[in-house]
C-alpha cells in the first residue's frame, strides 16, 4: 500500500500545475496579441473576402464590320431574369406569375425557385415587353440585370461566315469563334458583402472592377457584294432545285475574300432552329471533286513544265484508253483535231488524261498541285478548314497511269472551294498564291487601328508568262468554247466551266456539280469568282449552262458597284470635247460649286441648306464645256426625319448606293448597269432610313 503524499510533494506538484497553466495562459495571451495586434489587418482581409461575393461583370463585345464599317455583328443591352431564392416568400404564386409573364413552363420555375443557390437563372435574353412586365410585377426575390446579346442588324447576310456567339459572350463559330479572345474583351466584377443567405448587406463593402470592352474586328467582305452574291445564289438553287449552291470572290492581288455566300442559310439571332449542316461554311469546310475547273491546274502546270505549247495538236476521237482503262468524252464522238488551246475551250478529257499522265508525269503533276495549295490547308482564318485530297505519286502497285490521267480532268482529287479559287488568283495575279484573308484589321473600342492584315505571299507558282499565255486561253472558254454565259458588256471575263460527277458508295453516281471559276475583267483582274450548284436537277446539268450566268449576275452589278469603268471599242467612246458631270450629291456645298467651276461647268443653287440632295443633269452625264449644273440644297438630315427620295435612274451601282446612303436610305439593288427605276419615285418623302428598291439594266454600247 502506497504512503500518503508528503505536504511537500502536494506543494511541488501545485506548484508545477501552476507553472503549466501559467505557461498555457501566457502562450494564448501571446497568440491572442499576435493575432488581434499583428495580424488583425489580415484577418480582417480574410473575413471581408469570404463575405465579398463577386458577381461576373459581362465585357461589351466587340463589333464585327464589314471593309467600308457596315455593321454586321453588334452587341446591345438585353434584359435577363434571376431569383434568390431565400427572398422568395411565396414560391407557388411567384411561380404562377413567373411561368405566364415569361412563357415558361411552370414546374422548371418552381424547381429553380426551390433550389439551395444563392442565385439561379429564371430567362436570359427576355424581349423587352416581358422585362418590363417582370419589372412592374415587383416580385419578392425576382431581379433583371442587363446583359449583353449578340445581335445581326442584317440578320442571314453572311451567317456562315460570321458564325454564332453564346448567351454567356462567348463565340462559338465562325468569325465569332476564330477571333473570339479579340472580340470578347475582359470581364469585369462586381463585389459585394453578402450574408450567409447570399443578400447583399446594407452599407457593406462594395467594389467595382469594370469590364473591357472587345476589339472590333473589320472583314474584307464588302456588304453590297455579298448582297448581291447571296440573292443570286439563293434564285440559282431554287432555279435549279439544287441541294445548295455557293459563291466565293476574292481580290486577287490581295488574297482578300469580298464575298462568300451559301443558300440555303439562316439567321444567327435565331439559330437554335438551324441544323449543324445548315450553319456549316462549305466553303472553307466542305471538300468536293472538282470536274473540269481542276484543268486550269492542269494546264498551267503542262504549260510552265514546257510539254505542251497552246497550239500543240491533238486529237479526241471521243475517248482514249490509257494505263489500262478508258477516258471518255463528254461529247459522243469527241472533238477532232485540236489545239491544246481549244481543248481547254471545249474541255476535253481525253486531252486533259493525255497531258496529266504523259506529258507531265505523276512527280511533276503532283509537284504543281502541291505548289497551288492544294492537299493541305491555305491557312484561311476561319475554323474547320479541310485539307482535300491528293494522291501520292508511287504509293500503288497498278493503276498508277490511269489514276494521274483522272487526275488531269479533275476526278480523284478532293479540293475545298477556297482552295479553288485561291489557285485561280494566283493564276490571276501573274503565279502568287497568297493566303486567302477573311479579317482585314482589328481595331479597338475606340476605333483606333490595333492590327492590319496585310497581304501574305506563300509561294510562286508559276512564272508571269505562263499565267498570262493562260489566261488569254481562259479568255477563250468564253467567247469561243463553254462559258459564253458569263460575258458582259464591257467587262471581259476569263473562265472556266465544270460538271463533276458526285462520287457516292466508292463509285460515280448520276448526280452532278457544275461549276464556274471565272476572272474579271481577264486584262486587269479586279475579282475572281467560283459558282458551285451542288446536285442540281435540271438539266442539261453543265457549268456554262447553269453556273456561269450566275456569275455574271454576280459579278456585273458588283463591278459597277466597285466603280471599275466598262471598256468598249475606240470608236464608241464619248467625245473628248465634252465634261463628266461629277457626282455630287450629299457634298458640301460651297465645295461643289468649286468643284463644277473647276471642270468647266456653270452652277445654279435652289433651295436653302448647305448639302447637295440632288443635281440636274444627273452624275456621269456628258454635257458641253459651259454648261449649267442645278444644285438642289437641303439641310444635314435627321434620323425619323422625312426626306424626298434622290432620283438615282441613270446613274450606275456605285453612285447610287454613295447617293442613297448619303441621304440615310439603303438600297436594294436588282439586275447590273444603269439605273432605270426605282421604289419609292425620285421626289417621294420617305423616313430616313427606308429601303429604295432600284432597278438596274446593262447600258449597252
Amino acid at each position: 500500500m502506497r504512503a500518503a503524499y508528503t505536504r511537500a510533494q502536494v506543494r511541488r506538484r501545485i506548484a508545477v500545475l501552476f507553472l503549466v497553466t501559467l505557461a498555457g495562459a501566457l502562450l494564448l495571451a501571446a497568440r491572442l496579441v499576435y493575432l488581434q495586434l499583428i495580424r488583425s489587418d489580415a484577418f480582417r482581409e480574410l473575413a471581408l473576402d469570404q463575405r465579398l461575393r463577386p458577381v461576373p461583370v459581362l465585357a461589351q463585345r466587340g463589333k464585327i464590320v464589314d471593309r467600308h464599317g457596315s455593321p454586321l455583328a453588334v452587341s446591345v443591352a438585353a434584359d435577363s431574369v434571376y431569383a434568390v431564392p431565400v427572398e422568395v416568400r411565396d414560391v407557388p404564386a411567384t411561380t404562377r406569375q413567373l411561368a405566364a409573364l415569361l412563357n415558361l413552363d411552370a414546374a422548371r420555375v418552381e424547381g429553380l425557385l426551390r433550389q439551395r443557390s444563392a442565385s439561379v437563372w429564371i430567362a436570359r435574353k427576355v424581349p423587352p415587353e416581358q422585362a418590363e412586365a417582370v419589372r412592374r410585377a415587383r416580385l419578392p426575390g425576382i431581379y433583371l440585370v442587363e446583359r449583353p446579346q449578340r445581335y445581326y442588324p442584317h440578320g442571314s447576310l453572311a451567317a456562315q461566315v460570321l458564325g454564332i456567339a453564346g448567351i454567356d459572350n462567348q463565340g462559338l463559330e465562325g468569325i465569332e469563334f476564330a477571333y473570339d479572345e479579340v472580340l470578347r474583351g475582359v470581364p469585369g466584377r462586381d463585389l459585394a458583402e453578402r450574408d450567409a443567405a447570399g443578400r447583399v448587406i446594407p452599407h457593406g463593402e462594395r467594389v467595382y472592377l469594370p469590364p473591357e470592352p472587345g476589339k472590333d474586328v473589320v472583314l474584307a467582305i464588302d456588304q453590297v457584294i455579298q448582297y448581291i452574291a447571296e440573292r443570286e445564289i439563293q434564285a440559282a438553287v431554287e432555279r435549279t432545285k439544287s441541294d445548295f449552291g455557293l459563291f466565293v470572290a476574292m481580290k486577287p492581288d490581295t488574297g482578300e475574300v469580298v464575298a462568300l455566300a451559301l443558300s440555303p442559310s439562316f439567321d444567327p439571332n435565331a439559330y437554335g432552329g438551324a441544323s449543324a449542316e445548315l450553319r456549316r461554311n462549305r466553303v472553307v469546310t466542305d471538300q468536293f471533286e472538282p470536274g473540269s475547273i481542276f484543268k486550269v491546274v492542269t494546264a498551267t502546270a503542262a504549260l510552265d513544265q514546257g510539254v505542251v505549247k497552246p497550239d500543240d495538236r491533238f486529237f479526241d476521237p471521243g475517248y482514249v484508253e490509257i494505263g489500262g482503262g478508258m477516258v471518255r468524252s463528254w461529247r459522243p464522238g469527241g472533238h477532232g483535231s485540236l489545239t491544246f488551246a481549244e481543248a481547254v475551250y471545249v474541255s476535253s478529257n481525253p486531252v486533259f488524261a493525255l497531258v496529266g499522265a504523259e506529258r507531265l508525269g505523276p512527280e511533276p503533276f503532283y509537284r504543281y498541285i502541291r505548289a497551288y495549295g492544294f492537299g493541305q490547308p491555305t491557312g484561311i482564318d476561319f475554323p474547320g478548314e479541310a485539307s482535300g485530297y491528293v494522291p501520292v505519286p508511287g504509293k500503288v502497285q497498278h493503276g498508277e497511269v490511269l489514276r494521274w490521267a483522272n487526275v488531269g480532268f479533275g476526278q480523284g482529287v478532293a479540293v475545298t472551294p477556297i482552295q479553288m479559287v485561291s489557285a485561280a488568283a494566283a493564276i490571276a495575279n501573274g503565279g502568287q498564291l497568297l493566303r486567302p484573308q477573311m479579317v482585314r484589321e482589328v481595331r479597338g473600342p475606340d476605333g483606333s487601328l490595333e492590327r492590319a492584315f496585310e497581304p501574305e505571299p506563300v509561294r510562286r507558282v508559276i512564272s508571269p508568262e505562263t499565267a498570262q499565255t493562260f489566261v488569254d486561253i481562259m479568255r477563250g472558254v468564253v467567247t469561243e468554247g463553254s462559258g459564253a454565259p458569263a460575258e458582259m458588256a464591257g467587262y471581259p471575263v476569263a473562265g472556266k466551266t465544270g460538271t463533276a460527277q458526285i462520287p457516292e458508295g466508292g463509285r460515280y453516281s448520276d448526280k452532278a456539280v457544275a461549276s464556274f471559276l471565272g476572272i474579271v475583267p481577264y486584262d486587269r483582274p479586279e475579282l475572281v469568282g467560283l459558282v458551285m450548284l451542288y446536285n442540281l436537277k435540271v438539266y442539261p446539268r453543265w457549268g456554262g449552262t447553269n453556273a456561269a450566268p450566275v456569275f455574271k449576275a454576280i459579278m456585273e452589278p458588283a463591278l459597277e458597284y466597285l466603280g471599275v469603268p466598262r471598256r468598249f471599242p475606240p470608236d464608241q467612246r464619248p467625245a473628248d470635247n465634252l465634261v463628266t458631270v461629277p457626282n455630287l450629291r450629299m457634298s458640301d456645298g460651297r465645295a461643289a460649286v468649286e468643284e463644277l467651276r473647276q471642270a468647266g461647268l456653270l452652277v445654279r443653287a435652289e433651295g436653302e441648306g448647305v448639302y447637295v440632295m440632288d443635281q440636274t443633269p444627273k452624275p456621269g452625264s456628258r454635257v458641253p464645256r459651259g454648261s449649267t449644273v442645278i444644285l438642289h440644297l437641303i439641310s444635314e438630315p435627321q434620323p425619323g426625319q422625312s426626306l424626298p427620295v434622290p432620283d438615282v435612274r441613270g446613274m450606275g451601282m456605285r453612285d447610287a448606293v454613295a447617293t442613297l446612303a448619303g441621304v440615310g436610305f439603303d438600297i436594294d439593288p436588282s439586275g447590273s448597269g444603269v439605273a432605270v427605276s426605282q421604289a419609292p419615285a425620285a421626289g417621294t418623302a420617305a423616313p430616313y432610313g427606308s429601303v429604295v428598291k432600284v432597278r438596274f439594266e446593262a447600258d449597252r454600247p
